[in-house]
C-alpha cells in the first residue's frame, strides 16, 4: 500500500472517532489498538503496543508537566496572582489604555507563573473586563488584548505545552523552554505596540479615567512584596536552566517548591488552598499523561508502516524550497487550530512535520517555537478556536461571538507578523539557545 493510503487508514478512524465525541486519548488508544493488531503482527504488535506505552509514561522527561501545574494551581489557589495585578495597576498610573495594557503586563507575568493560557483567560476576563467596560472600553479594546497576552502562557517558561512538544518531537526540552522567550516577549511587543497605535489613533475606544495617585513608596513597597519574590519562583525555573544549574525536570520541581514556599509565607498555604493544588493539578497532569502515551505509540505506529518516512521522500521532491514547506506546515497548523485543540494537533501533525524539518536541514527548536505560536494563534482564531469560548464565558453579559471574534482579529495579525519574523529571523530563537547549550 502506498504511503499516502495507510496515512488515510490510520488518519481516517482518528478524526471519525474525534468527531464522534470521544475523547482525544481514547480516540488515539483505540486507532493504535486496531493498528498495532492489523499491520503489526496481531497479538505480538499488541503487546509491542503496551510496552511502548508504559515506556513512554514512564519517562523522566514528563515530569515538568505535573510540576508546571502544581505551580499554576498554587498561584491561582493562593491568589497570589490577584496581588500581582494589583502592582501592575499601581506602575500603570494614568496611561492611556493602562488597562489594556495591564492585559499584557499580565499576560507576560502569568505565563512565567502558570503556563496555562485557559487560566489567563479566565483569570484576567474575569478581573478586568468588567472594569474595562465600566470605565468605557470598548469591545475590541477590552476583549482583544485578554485574548492575545493569554497565548504568552505557552511562549514564555514554564510552558507545559512546550514540555508535551518535546517529548512528541523527541527534540531537548531545556533547548525548547530557552528558545521560546523571545518569541513570547515578541509577541507582547507587537501587543503593546499595536494597543498603543490604536489608542491614540482611536482614542475612543480607551477613554482616560481618573485615577487615586499611588505615592512611589508605595508601589515599591507592593513590588518589593509582590513582584520581587515572584522574580526568584522565575529564576529558580529559567535562571536554572539557563546557568545550567539544572536539569527542566530538576528546574520544575525547584520551581513548584518556591511557589509553595511563597504561598507559605503569605500564610495562604492552607490544608484547602494545598489539596485544592493538587487535586486539579492531578486531573490535568493524568489527562495530558494519557495523551501523550497514545500519540508516542502513534507515532510509533506510522514508523512502523514507514508511512512516515515514505512522505518524508515525497515532500523532499517536490519542487519547491525546504523554507516553502515549512512555512506551509505552519500555515496549516493555524489553519487546524480554528477547529481543534492544541493537544490533537501537536499529536497528529508532530510525527509527520518534525522528521520532515531535520531531514530538510532546518533546526528543529526553531520550528517548535513557531509551532507554538501557530497553535496559541488557531486557538484564538475563528470561528472554533478554544479561547474564543473560554473568553465568551466569563465576558460580561451581552458581548456576543461576534464582539469576540472582531476584538480577536487584529492579536492574530499581531501572531501571524510574529511568525513571520522568526521565520526570516530564526536566531531569536537559536540565539539565545546557542549561547546556553552550544
Amino acid at each position: 500500500m502506498e504511503w499516502y493510503g495507510t496515512l488515510a487508514l490510520i488518519l481516517g478512524p482518528l478524526f471519525l472517532l474525534m468527531a464522534a465525541g470521544l475523547p482525544v486519548a481514547f480516540a488515539f488508544f483505540a486507532v493504535n489498538l486496531v493498528g498495532a493488531y492489523l499491520l503489526m503482527g496481531g497479538m505480538a504488535g499488541i503487546e509491542q503496543l503496551i510496552l511502548n506505552t508504559v515506556d513512554s509514561i514512564s519517562s523522566f522527561t514528563l515530569i515538568p508537566i505535573a510540576l508546571f501545574m502544581i505551580m499554576g494551581e498554587a498561584m491561582f489557589q493562593s491568589r497570589i496572582a490577584i496581588d500581582l495585578m494589583d502592582t501592575l495597576d499601581k506602575w500603570f498610573g494614568k496611561l492611556r489604555g493602562r488597562l489594556a495594557l495591564m492585559a499584557v503586563g499580565g499576560g507576560v507575568l502569568f505565563s512565567t507563573l502558570t503556563g496555562n493560557s485557559m487560566g489567563s483567560i479566565a483569570l484576567l476576563g474575569s478581573s478586568l473586563t468588567p472594569e474595562m467596560e465600566r470605565r468605557g472600553y470598548k469591545k475590541p479594546m477590552s476583549l482583544g488584548p485578554i485574548l492575545g497576552s493569554s497565548g504568552l502562557a505557552i511562549m514564555i517558561p514554564p510552558s507545559s505545552l512546550a514540555v508535551v512538544l518535546g517529548v512528541i518531537a523527541e527534540i531537548s526540552i531545556g533547548q525548547l523552554l530557552i528558545g521560546i522567550i523571545v518569541p513570547g516577549l515578541l509577541m507582547a511587543l507587537l501587543y503593546v505596540i499595536y494597543i498603543i497605535g490604536r489608542c491614540t489613533v482611536h482614542p475612543d475606544l480607551a477613554p482616560p479615567f481618573d485615577v487615586p495617585t499611588v505615592p512611589l513608596s508605595e508601589k515599591l513597597s507592593a513590588t518589593a512584596i509582590n513582584i520581587v519574590p515572584l522574580a526568584i519562583v522565575v529564576f529558580s525555573v529559567v535562571g536554572v536552566i539557563f546557568l545550567g544549574i539544572a536539569t527542566p525536570s530538576e528546574a520544575a520541581a525547584t520551581g513548584a517548591f518556591a511557589t509553595l514556599i511563597l504561598a507559605a509565607l503569605k500564610r495562604r498555604l492552607t490544608p484547602r488552598v494545598f489539596g485544592a493544588t493538587i487535586f486539579a493539578s492531578a486531573n490535568i497532569s493524568v489527562m495530558v499523561l494519557l495523551i501523550v502515551s497514545g500519540a508516542v505509540t502513534f507515532s510509533q505506529l506510522l514508523a512502523f508502516t514507514g508511512a512516515t518516512y515514505d512522505m518524508v521522500d515525497a515532500v523532499l521532491s517536490l519542487d519547491v524550497s525546504g523554507g516553502t514547506i515549512v512555512f506551509l506546515m505552519i500555515m496549516l497548523v493555524v489553519l487546524m487550530g480554528m477547529f481543534m485543540g492544541p493537544l490533537p494537533i501537536m499529536l497528529i501533525t508532530l510525527p509527520i512535520f518534525v522528521p520532515v524539518v531535520i531531514q530538510l536541514g532546518f533546526d528543529p527548536i526553531w520550528f517548535g517555537a513557531m509551532f507554538l505560536v501557530a497553535i496559541e494563534t488557531g486557538a484564538t482564531s475563528p470561528p472554533f478556536g478554544a479561547a474564543l469560548f473560554v473568553m465568551k464565558a466569563v465576558a460580561p453579559k451581552g458581548t456576543t461571538m461576534a464582539d469576540i471574534y472582531r476584538a480577536a482579529i487584529p492579536f492574530i495579525i499581531c501572531d501571524l507578523l510574529a511568525i513571520v519574523i522568526l521565520f526570516f529571523f530564526p536566531v531569536l530563537v537559536t540565539g539565545p539557545v546557542d549561547l546556553m547549550f552550544r
